[in-house]
């Protein structure tokens, strides 16, 4: 049976690796009395500031079934071969043609992998080192900003692979974040946490806002999911003011830096320009180019959501010519971008000193602020020799032709010598954390290698020889390209492999989170249990609406055919063959199963 389709049937050595809980509703509250103001936008009629009912602050419950892939997957069903093609901005007609419609399937097996560990006995599983969660690519996006490139993904339509310029789950990016923690938070009362990481691209363009959404879900606070008027903070759930649950204080959790963190939409350097579109009531004006963005150019208004709607109407969209007089928004100064001239890295990295879950700064330090270097390393316990490395491994500078790639230069190559040295000599196996792959296969299928990095020193091959120097490394993390590939990096000498995990994106589909079990077994190899797990929404909440969006917005974007009917999740055993000096090591560590 292929380990990606949605069938019956559980095994009981996966039964072991998987968890259900239950989880009771939360209630809704008042906001303090206050008005909101409603303008219009652009050339369109607008009835002037008036006031509006106060909003209610809402919470948005999980559902109470609480499971991982290993026992339920979500499953799209066959686009219907009546449908007609639609606009991705047609979001109703997302489920009356059927792009929408998704089931519960059965579970999703584990896959055990040996590719690399050729002495691996099919030993049991005898002791647990960590076991922790990773998320990637949450692209919490701000839908009133002036800054996005809606109209390109609008205008470009279908099949052109353009999600990332619009799609109708940027309505309640904040809501399904808030919905993964809760999971999160019921998983590890079932089975505890050592940690967590966010394998970086928190954020969908940059903005001083969007990164206060991530961290403020995160520490339990109220969100307004929105900026400028707030208009349909009363009315409209995407939009409503709601309190979230905060991650379980006991779970620690660390950052990694991605490109959209730092960079316009992920692929264009701030300028100035840029940086004051953001921040004004100007509407974005760019040439559509359906590719890679014109920034230099004009020919068509981007548009913005209009939250007082259902569905998100895009407002204020339109070629030059068409729109008149140019639209506008009230401008917010929230809208900030937090790169500035000098740093991509520096002001973001200061928002996570300012939290209220741990720990202080979530990995990067004093030190991290003054060299404007986002690169650091943890052990999460100190009775298990296992240390993880986070590596930056984002384009910097401006005037570069690509900000969507790896890239290193020479002070994070260097730095990460030293710690990987340092991890060898002092006896610890070593996770790197980065945000791009290095040299994964192409899909789980297709096992050509892509290239992320074109280099010119530092490519892909040039670091895979690097890495394959080092005995003690076991395990590549990477987010980046929204997809749930394993693959295998060998070697001629076995212990010198390891693998590399990517974890697929929270704002497209399939919109989950990974597990990791590290565990010894009892022939000394060392198991890493990778684990997809759906965000478990509530009927009705914007999550669950948003998981019909994502699963919609792939089929007419052109990511999966109208056909595929797979959860696009991937659950494995990886087994890693160790030297003799660490299997001596890790073998009194640990919990016994």
């Amino acid at each position: 049976m292929s380990s990606r389709q949605c069938k019956s049937g559980i095994s009981r050595r996966d039964f072991v690796k998987t968890m259900g809980w239950g989880l009771g509703a939360l209630q809704t509250a008042g906001m303090g009395a206050g008005i909101l103001q409603l303008t219009g936008c652009g050339g369109g009629s607008s009835p002037g500031p008036q006031p509006v009912p106060t909003p209610q602050i809402v919470s948005w419950p999980i559902s109470r079934e609480v499971y991982t892939t290993a026992v339920r997957q979500v499953c799209p069903l066959v686009v219907p071969a009546t449908a007609p093609q639609i606009n991705p901005g047609e979001v109703a007609d997302y489920a009356t043609y059927g792009y929408s419609a998704w089931r519960f399937g059965g579970p999703l097996q584990h896959v055990v992998r040996k590719d690399i560990a050729p002495g691996y006995t099919a030993a049991p599983n005898v002791v647990r080192l960590l076991f922790y969660y990773s998320m990637s690519d949450i692209h919490i996006a701000d839908k009133d900003s002036p800054a996005q490139p809606i109209y390109e993904g609008l205008s470009c339509g279908w099949g052109s692979g353009l999600s990332s310029a619009y799609s109708p789950i940027i309505l309640s990016t904040p809501q399904v974040l808030d919905a993964a923690v809760q999971t999160i938070n019921a998983l590890h009362k079932m089975t505890p946490f050592d940690f967590g990481i966010s394998l970086g691209d928190d954020c969908n363009n940059s903005q001083y806002n969007e990164v206060r959404w991530f961290l403020d879900v995160i520490d339990g606070k109220v969100i307004t999911p929105s900026s400028g008027t707030h208009v349909g903070a009363a009315t409209i759930d995407y939009q409503r003011p709601f309190y979230a649950a905060g991650l379980n204080p006991a779970i620690p959790w660390y950052q990694v830096i991605g490109n959209h963190d730092q960079f316009w939409m992920g692929s264009s350097f701030e300028n100035a320009t840029m940086r004051a579109t953001h921040i004004g009531s100007n509407i974005l004006n760019i040439a559509v180019s359906c590719g890679r963005p014109d920034l230099e150019s004009t020919g068509a208004y981007m548009g913005v959501v209009d939250g007082s709607t259902i569905y998100g109407n895009i407002i204020g969209d339109g070629l030059t010519a068409d729109v008149i007089p140019p639209p506008t928004v009230i401008a917010d100064a929230n809208r900030r971008s937090l790169t500035s001239p000098t740093s991509t890295t520096q002001n973001w990295m200061a928002e996570f000193f300012n939290t209220t879950s741990n720990p202080v700064g979530h990995g990067f330090t004093q030190a991290n602020l003054d060299q404007g270097l986002a690169c650091y390393s943890f052990v999460p316990k100190s009775d298990i020799p296992i240390k993880f490395i986070v590596l930056d491994d984002t384009v910097k500078g401006p005037g570069l032709d690509e900000y969507a790639v790896g890239s290193l230069d020479d002070q994070r190559y260097q730095w990460l010598v030293d710690e990987l040295h340092a991890g060898q000599v002092n006896n610890q196996l070593m996770v790197i954390c980065a945000h791009v792959p290095i040299g994964p296969q192409t899909s789980l299928t297709d096992t050509t290698p892509y290239h992320m990095w074109p280099g010119p020193e530092y490519t892909d091959e040039s670091v895979l020889n690097l890495l394959h120097r080092y005995p003690n490394l076991i395990l590549w993390m990477a987010g980046h390209r929204h997809v749930n590939v394993v693959t295998p990096q060998p070697d001629h000498d076995p212990t010198l492999a390891f693998w590399e995990v990517e974890t697929c994106s929270l704002r497209d589909f399939p919109q989950q989170f990974r597990t990791f079990d590290i565990r010894r077994n009892a022939d000394n190899t060392v198991s890493i249990i990778i684990t997809n797990v759906d965000p478990a929404v509530q009927l009705g909440s914007p999550a669950y609406k948003s998981r019909g969006y994502a699963i919609g917005a792939a089929r007419i974007f052109g990511s999966y055919p109208l056909n595929d009917k797979s959860s696009q999740s991937y659950n494995a055993e990886l087994v890693v063959q160790l030297t003799p000096v660490m299997q001596s090591v890790i073998s009194p560590a640990g919990t016994n199963l």
